[in-house]
C-alpha cells in the first residue's frame, strides 16, 4: 500500500481476519489535508476509507483533497454484456460520499470516470508526456505517434498538438483492433497509414498484460517500422516485461504497480517515482 497524508506514509496493519487498520499523525490535520492514494487492492481503498473517516474525526471542517494517479475499476466504464456491474461508477461513488474539496486524478481511462467524480482534476497524458524526458526523445529521434485504439485517438492527437513546433510537426498513426467482449481476446489489429521505416512510440493510459501492445508491434514490424517504444501511463504489467521487450526498445511509464525487484531498468523507465 502507498497512502501518504501530508506527505507522511500512512500507518497500517491488517489483523489475523483481515481486517485493515490505519492511524494518522493528528498533528498534521489543518485547514487543509492533502492525500495521495495509490490504490492498488480493495485493501488500499478501504485504507483511504479510514483514513478519511480519521482526518475528519480530528477536524471535521479540514478540505480535503486527494490524488488519485490510477482510478481503480475505470477500464469498466459501460456495461457490454448484460449481469455486468458499471464499475466506475461504484467506484465513484465510493470516492464522492468522502465529500473531497478536490480530486486529481492522471490520465482518466476514458471521459466517464471525470464525469462521474466530483471536483475532479485532470493531469492529461499530454501534460505527463511533454514534462517528461520522454518529450525529448520523442523530439529528438523524430518519434511518429501510434494510436493503438479509437479510444486513445483523442489523447494521441492532443499529445503530438504539444509536442510539434513550427520547425518539426509530430506525426501520428492510428490503428484499430477487433476484441471478443466476452474473452476480451484482440482478433484482429490493423494499421491506417505508411509506418515503413518509421521509427515510432506507441501512447495509452493502462499496459495490464500488455497483449494489446504486443500484436500490435507485431503488425507494425509486419509493415516494415523501424525501431518501436511505448509509454503507458499506468504500467500494471501484471505479466512482467520479458515479452514487452522482445518486440520494443524500451518502455516508459508514469508510474508502475511492480516492485523494486520486478523492474527492469534496462527495457524500463519510470517518469516518476512509484
Amino acid at each position: 500500500m502507498s497512502i501518504s497524508v501530508n506527505n507522511k506514509l500512512l500507518n497500517s496493519f491488517k489483523f489475523l481476519g483481515g481486517e485493515c487498520h490505519i492511524k494518522i499523525d493528528v498533528a498534521d490535520i489543518g485547514d487543509k489535508t492533502e492525500i495521495i492514494s495509490h490504490l492498488n487492492s480493495s485493501d488500499d481503498i478501504m485504507c483511504l476509507l479510514m483514513a478519511v473517516d480519521a482526518i475528519r474525526r480530528v477536524n471535521s471542517n479540514t478540505a480535503i483533497h486527494l490524488t488519485i494517479p490510477y482510478f481503480p475499476y475505470a477500464r469498466q466504464d459501460r456495461v457490454c454484456n448484460e449481469g455486468e456491474s458499471l464499475s466506475v461508477k461504484v467506484m465513484a461513488d465510493i470516492i464522492n460520499n468522502l465529500h473531497c474539496a478536490k480530486v486529481t486524478i492522471y490520465d482518466p481511462h476514458s471521459d466517464v470516470t471525470p464525469a462521474l467524480l466530483n471536483n475532479c482534476h485532470i493531469i492529461s497524458l499530454a501534460e505527463i508526456v511533454a514534462s517528461s524526458r520522454l518529450s525529448k526523445n520523442i523530439i529528438d529521434k523524430k518519434l511518429a505517434l501510434v494510436s493503438p485504439d479509437a479510444g486513445a485517438e483523442k489523447k494521441t492527437r492532443t499529445l503530438a498538438k504539444h509536442l510539434s513546433t513550427a520547425e518539426q510537426a509530430v506525426e501520428v498513426f492510428f490503428s484499430s483492433k477487433t476484441r471478443d467482449t466476452l474473452t476480451g481476446n484482440i482478433t484482429a489489429t490493423e494499421i491506417h497509414g505508411n509506418v515503413h521505416g518509421r521509427n515510432l512510440v506507441i501512447v495509452d493510459d493502462i499496459c495490464d498484460g500488455g497483449r494489446t501492445f504486443v500484436e500490435l508491434a507485431k503488425a507494425l514490424k509486419d509493415a516494415d517500422a523501424g525501431d518501436i517504444y511505448l509509454y503507458v501511463t499506468h504500467g500494471i504489467f501484471s505479466q512482467g516485461l520479458s515479452e514487452l521487450a522482445r518486440y520494443f526498445k524500451h518502455v516508459y511509464c508514469y508510474h508502475t504497480m511492480l516492485s523494486d525487484a520486478e523492474i527492469d531498468s534496462s527495457i524500463l523507465t519510470i517518469l516518476r517515482d512509484k
